[in-house]
């Protein structure tokens, strides 16, 4: 047998067993990214549950207008105190754990309302936060024809 040969076997012997380490890192780094998948996902679609809360908390505070009398004219107005009643009747119906920030009317036509959620992830994970604050803002316009 010459050196050569020698070398090669010794070679071969070597390398038997030196994937395991690197199937296993690739499988944790897999698991790793699924999870974190996983839970920007989640947040996204608590978000937009949340942004869907906003918008029919203002369409109920844009109809909690008053009708005012002006000449031959008629004008909906709508009336802080009437916007928050409507909104806080929809963010409790619809969603308990949400909370009624503001709801007001910033020109006497507009409903403006926002409400806030912490969300949790749905997996635990070293790598993203508890409770991450959200919050959504959405305004609705009245009009009276």
């Amino acid at each position: 047998m010459t050196i050569l040969t020698r070398l090669r076997a010794a070679a071969l012997e070597d390398e038997d067993g030196s994937i395991l380490p690197l199937i296993l890192g690739y499988v944790l780094l897999a698991i790793a990214v699924i999870v974190v998948c996983v839970c920007a996902t989640d947040m996204y679609i608590a978000q937009k549950r949340l942004d869907a809360l906003a918008d029919a908390a203002a369409l109920a505070g844009s109809d909690g207008f008053s009708l005012n009398v002006e000449g031959d004219g008629v004008r909906a107005e709508l009336a802080d105190d009437l916007i928050l009643e409507q909104a806080e009747a929809i963010v409790s119906a619809t969603a308990p754990e949400a909370t009624l920030v503001s709801a007001s009317s910033p020109d006497g036509v507009s409903a403006r309302v926002t409400v806030a959620a912490a969300w949790h992830p749905p997996l635990f994970s070293p790598f993203v936060p508890d409770g991450v604050p959200l919050r959504a803002t959405a305004t609705s316009r009245t009009a009276l024809q």
